[in-house]
Parts: C-alpha cells; structure tokens; sequence
C-alpha cells in the first residue's frame, strides 16, 4: 500500500465528491471502464467521497453524464500539482526537488540493524560478523543479498533453529530463534550423587540405585547429598563408585509478597495543551520550539508525522510533542478488592515459579496494612522431587 501511494502523489490525482441518487450505478460503471477509485466513503445516503488519479477523473465525465450525478473536487494532490503551485517561485521549486531527491536517497540507505530472538548469541558478535562482510549502517539497501546473510549466520552458529532476513524500509531487521538445549545429561556409566536442588522437608526417599543417606522428616538444604553413589562392597568392603538412580519427594515452601499503595494517585486531564515539533535525523533531534512547558504537572504523546502521508520509514523524521496538562488527585482504594487483585496477582507469580510436577498441598494467605500500605503475602506448601544428579570426581 505504501508503494502504490508514492505512486499516485508522483502521478497526481483529486478528492472528489459525487452526489446523486445514482451512486451504485456509478460505482458500477467506473469499475465496467476500467477506472480506478479509492478510498471511498460514505458522507450521506447521497453523497459519496473518493479518490481518483487525474485521467481516471477525466474519464469519468461521460459516465457522470449518463447518470445524472454531480462532481465536485474537493482537493488536487500530488507532485504535478505541487509544481503546477511553484511554476512562479522557480527557486523555492528547486529546493523542494532536492529536498526530495535527498530524502529518497537517503531512504535507500540501511541506517538501523535490528537483531531480535537472540539470547545465548550475543547481538555484538553478529554485527562483526556482518561489518565483515561490509554489511552495516549507510550501505545501500539493493546491494543487500538476504540469502548470502542468512548462509553466513547460520554457518557461523550451529544453535539457531530458525533465522529470518528483511529490510523494512531504512531497516535491515534479522529475526532469529536459538535452539532449545536439553538439559545436560549424565551417561549412566558415570558415577554421580543425587543432590538437593533447594531446602526442604524429606517425605520419601527411593533409591533405584546407590544407596538413600535421608529419611522421612529430615531437613535438607541445597547441595545435601540425598541418595549416594558411594556403596560399599559386601565382600571386600571396599567403596564402589555407581550412578545413582531415583527420586526424592520433600516438602518445599514456595512465597511471594506484593506491596500495594490503598491512595492511589491518578492524573486528571484539565483539557489545556502545549505543542512543540522536533526535527530528527538518526538518533539526534533538534525543537523548532524551545522554553519551559507552561504547567507543573503534564504527560507527553508523541506523534511521528509523514512527510506528504508517505508510508516509508525515512532517517529524516519529523515528531510532534504534545503536552497535557493534568491534576492530580488521590483517590482511596477499596480494601477488599485490593486484597483480591493482590492475592490473585501473588498466585499467579508463584505458579510461574513452579515445576509441572509440583502438588501444592496448602496455601496461606496474609495481610498487613501500616502507613497506607496493604502487603500481601501468600505462603504455598508443595511436595516436588527435589533431587538431582551430580557427577562424582576422584576422591
């Protein structure tokens, strides 16, 4: 859509308003011939509002004839109409060409390398890859070879499942996705422990092999040995190195605490506004506007303006900075729906802490309120294996 709009401002073309109680069978005959209307839309049952270049505008004529419709245009946009205004000033025409040419110039440029997905492989690392290959900020965007990139990067790192190559606009954007390890495996002909992952409380101990050193009600902390990989021979009474196997079940504490405000402060728009515009180029900006913003108490929207509603991502950026000017006010909360939207907010953050295997057995929940702070706490008792293997080195 953004290529077809550059198209039509080059080509020039009129906002017309068509009205009569002939509207469909107009429509109808303008697509019969071939001609070209958009952004239609409806301003009453008899009038319709739309866009047509200039020659589709001329052709429409016999058809309005025919049906007996009015055609009123509205505005004229678009370069030759531009030129058509700037005949007189011939200077002030030629800066405008060159501002232009400037500004389609610089948008064949790559000016923002964008590496997402990334996690293990460090972004730094792939941009020296590519400024090896010449590929970085200022080179010419056609003179990019999305595929060569693509073969270089995954040759480079054998850990990316998944690796995608686009130029946006002034922006070359690589989308990866890493691999996902498994978790590092112990071959069973190598001796290991089985060790506490965290603190708990023993339920049940199973060795499939070595030996259990806890029982039910011992308290373990992490790194405890739980089942031995050291046994002792029967006969020669010497110690034998094995892989242990098997699991232990113990009781763990799992908490999370939220601090909530109960005086809330919100901003209340008093409908005054102050604007400022702000020419940028890269990451550096220059205000056309300066001085101090006219109220103590304000939020700021930013909006980016297109140049001529062109929609292409160009280093030349103009921004428009919008100051409201708020009051503030403090409102006090419900307690009881606080303490719901806590609690519920606090299980949710431990559920994101617990393994798949894990039962919760209770669940305790508190409040506290001081110096206009409610604080929750919710407490989860769960039973989980807590063991895992750890390899035994010489002794």
């Amino acid at each position: 859509m953004g290529v077809m709009k550059i198209w039509y401002f080059f080509k020039g073309y009129v906002i017309i308003r068509v009205e009569g109680l002939t509207l469909e069978r107009f429509l109808n005959l303008a697509a019969t011939n071939d001609i070209y209307l958009w952004d239609i839309s409806r301003e009453s049952y008899t009038v319709l509002q739309m866009k047509a270049t200039i020659e589709g505008f001329k052709a429409l004529k016999g058809i309005v004839r025919r049906v007996g419709c009015r055609v009123e245009i509205i505005d004229k946009k678009g370069l030759p109409f531009l030129f058509y205004r700037l005949k007189a000033r011939k200077m002030l025409g030629f800066g405008f060409i060159l501002f232009l040419g400037i500004i389609f110039f610089l948008s064949s440029l790559i000016w923002n390398i964008e590496i997402v997905g990334n996690e293990r492989v460090k972004t730094e690392e792939i941009i020296k890859i590519l400024e090896k290959e010449e590929i970085k900020r200022g080179i010419i965007k056609y003179k990019i070879d999305k595929d060569y990139i693509k073969y270089l990067l995954l040759n480079e790192f054998d850990n990316l499942s998944f690796l995608s190559v686009d130029i946006k606009g002034t922006k070359l954007l690589i989308e990866m996705k890493e691999q996902d390890l498994p978790p590092e495996r112990i071959n069973r002909d190598v001796p290991c422990n089985i060790v506490a992952t965290k603190k708990g409380v023993i339920l049940k101990a199973i060795a499939r092999n070595g030996r259990a050193v806890v029982r039910k009600g011992d308290v373990v902390k992490e790194g405890d040995i739980l089942i031995t990989g050291v046994i002792l021979d029967e006969h020669s009474q010497k110690q034998i190195l094995v892989h242990a196997e098997g699991e232990v079940l113990a009781k763990t504490i799992y908490s999370h605490r939220i601090d909530e405000p109960t005086i809330k402060t919100i901003k209340e728009e008093t409908g005054r506004t102050y604007t400022r515009r702000e020419f940028k180029i890269g990451d550096k900006g220059v205000q056309f506007f300066k001085g101090e913003i006219p109220f103590k108490d304000y939020i700021e929207e930013v909006e980016e303006v297109k140049p001529f509603n062109l929609d292409i991502d160009l280093p030349i950026k103009i921004f428009v900075h919008q100051y409201k000017e708020v009051e503030i006010k403090e409102i006090k909360q419900n307690i009881d729906f606080l303490k719901q939207a806590s609690h519920i907010r606090a299980v949710e953050e431990l559920n994101k802490q617990l393994p798949k295997d894990a039962q919760i057995q209770s669940k305790d929940v508190k409040y506290y309120l001081k110096d206009d702070i409610l604080s929750t706490y919710v407490t989860l008792e769960v039973i989980e294996d807590i063991g895992k293997k750890q390899i035994i080195y010489g002794n």
